[in-house]
């Protein structure tokens, strides 16, 4: 397959060009680079040992979606491209609705233009919001707590309603719980701009000296030990739903759901007790004000996406820890 991949440089849809790449896919790369590194293409094709086509710009921009659908023979496409962090979601909303549900429309536009009908989908479990304590099921209403959720919800729509029009397109959103941790070899993770928005960044940032201490965004939540639990998925894993999805686009038109969890629920003050032993090193913490938007508890019920496709996460929260120190300790201030 001839893959487009928006967004193809960041956390995720970088480790997901290297699973596509080495199980023959041709990839083309579009992404502003507005949360991720010009440097990352080189990485992919390190890893990977296969070249990658790349262009730089927005997803908005029709001309070079034009270009890009004219140049290449896509025959689906992966979208990641968005602006993914909740409490900035909150300062700018207009920004948020601008960018993530601006960019599907007009990806989604140019596909139907160029005859492409099939598309997979990057969701968020921040759709069902905080009305649930336990394994979430894909059935189960929605409730968005903030602009960036209510996002990716709406885009979800829209892809339904284009579906009603357009009778051949074939969409799988994958709805991810928490996406964390780096390639085993150590040359491909996270590198988030700035003061990272995710707690295992944060954390690792805070080992190498990069940041004083982690802020634990509220201690007084209805959990166990009071901090926020979160089920949390090794990027590769994901990566290797994203190329099982492609392999099943088509089967069915319309929107197909899935959620990509491990069906465990990790509390944020475990989660420091795990990188601490994997690390060798403290990490301070100061518990602080919960930020806008944020729940106490998001846990995956997977039983659908095993049930339909026979897969389910096999990394544990280990394993995570060590393959994202590993990224950390080779890039102490990240790809640059």
């Amino acid at each position: 397959m001839s893959t487009l991949v928006t967004g193809g440089a960041g956390f995720i849809g970088s480790h997901t060009c290297v699973e596509l790449l080495q199980r023959g896919h041709e990839v083309i790369i579009l992404d502003n680079y507005s949360n991720s590194s010009p440097l990352v293409p080189g990485a992919i094709r390190q890893v990977s040992g296969q070249d990658v086509s790349v262009y730089e710009g927005d997803v908005r921009d029709t001309q070079l979606l034009d270009q890009i659908f004219s140049t290449h023979q896509v025959d689906a496409v992966i979208h990641f491209a968005a602006k993914k962090s909740v409490r900035e979601s909150g300062d700018m909303p207009l920004e948020y609705y601008g960018n993530n549900v601006g960019a599907t429309i007009s990806l989604l536009e140019a596909m139907l233009r160029h005859d492409v009908h099939k598309m997979v989908f990057s969701g968020s479990c921040s759709i069902y919001g905080g009305q649930y304590d336990e394994p979430i099921s894909e059935d189960w209403a929605p409730g968005p707590t903030n602009p960036y959720a209510s996002t990716k919800l709406i885009c979800e729509q829209i892809i339904k309603d284009a579906w009603r029009r357009w009778p051949k397109l074939s969409v799988v959103s994958l709805r991810y719980f928490n996406p964390i941790c780096a390639h085993a070899s150590g040359l491909l993770g996270e590198d988030p701009k700035g003061i990272p928005s995710n707690v295992l960044p944060y954390m690792l940032q805070v080992a190498v000296g990069r940041l004083p201490r982690l802020q634990v965004y509220g201690g007084d939540w209805e959990t166990h030990d009071g901090s926020g639990v979160r089920d949390y998925i090794h990027v590769m894993d994901l990566a290797e739903a994203h190329c099982l999805a492609m392999e099943h686009l088509g089967e069915e038109v319309g929107l197909r759901a899935f959620n990509l969890g491990a069906g465990e629920g990790v509390s944020v003050l475990q989660l420091i007790a795990m990188v601490e032993k994997v690390t060798g090193k403290a990490i301070p913490y100061e518990i602080v004000e919960r930020k806008f938007g944020d729940v106490a508890i998001l846990i995956a019920d997977p039983s659908r996406v095993e049930k339909v496709w026979a897969w389910r996460t096999s990394r544990d929260l280990e394993t995570m820890c060590t393959d994202a120190w590993r990224f950390q300790s080779r890039y102490p201030n990240g790809y640059g």
